[in-house]
């Protein structure tokens, strides 16, 4: 795998990033902070409400963080409650603090800047995982087409293709996509947006899929009912296991 400095194209692009910003946090917009960082500084990323990465103990289903001593395997209440096509979800920080902040950002207002940083908390904790279990393949939670054109890009993607270069497994953007359009999650219940997403995902026709372990990829989850859907969808047109990696992961 190329090394970034051997990367003639992204060392490119860092120089441009460079010209046009200041190397400057764009959080608290006082520290020295660089386009390889993602212009998020150290002293962000460790202050309180900074980055708060998920460790054990957590649902070994969706991922949700608990306080406290658990020594033993356990599903939270909202896997139970919920019948999921993923066999297991992870994500490497909590949506809180300046993560959150920064995904809202690079979202909704195109600040693509911060995508090294993402893509650094993503493939730092996802990495080990994947290439330690052999997975196949990943591939990112798709956007309808109108709202892609709207927001101009799918953060799912840009992610997904970061963590590819990073980790080494192949990502296909074009496997999965959404044929419907679907109410945003963020104010629903937990079973309005089971219903929301439910036949909202469909794999492209003649995908060939025989049996292939899938990573599915997003920047947020929060109950799973998105990317379950997306896994029933690969599943039904014959993948083997999925699991999903996401940046954050909502509490």
């Amino acid at each position: 795998m190329k090394s970034a400095a051997s990367n003639p194209l992204k060392c490119w692009l860092e120089a441009a990033l460079g010209f046009f910003y200041p190397e400057r946090c764009q959080i608290c917009e006082d520290e020295r902070a660089v386009a390889a960082e993602g212009y998020v500084c150290a002293r962000c990323r460790s202050r309180e409400g900074g980055v708060r990465y998920i460790t054990p103990p957590f649902c070994e289903r969706c991922g949700l963080p608990y306080q406290g001593d658990i020594t033993t395997r356990f599903e939270c209440g909202n896997c139970r409650e919920m019948d999921l096509h993923f066999q297991s979800a992870r994500a490497a920080v909590t949506a809180s603090g300046i993560v959150l902040e920064v995904i809202h950002r690079y979202k909704y207002r195109r600040a693509l800047w911060f995508e090294p940083f993402l893509v650094e908390l993503l493939g730092g904790q996802a990495g080990p995982v994947l290439r330690r279990q052999r997975w196949d393949l990943l591939v990112p939670v798709p956007l309808y087409p109108l709202k892609k054109r709207e927001r101009e890009f799918n953060q799912a993607e840009r992610l997904a293709a970061g963590l590819s270069t990073v980790i080494g497994i192949a990502h296909n953007p074009n496997l999965l996509r959404r044929v419907a359009p679907t109410r945003t999650q963020t104010l629903l219940s937990r079973s309005e947006r089971a219903r929301n997403v439910r036949g909202a995902f469909a794999v492209r026709p003649k995908a060939g899929l025989h049996g292939e372990r899938i990573v599915l990829v997003d920047d947020v989850l929060t109950t799973g009912a998105t990317t379950s859907a997306c896994a029933q969808a690969l599943k039904a047109s014959g993948a083997g296991e999925v699991c999903v990696w996401t940046v954050a992961r909502g509490l």
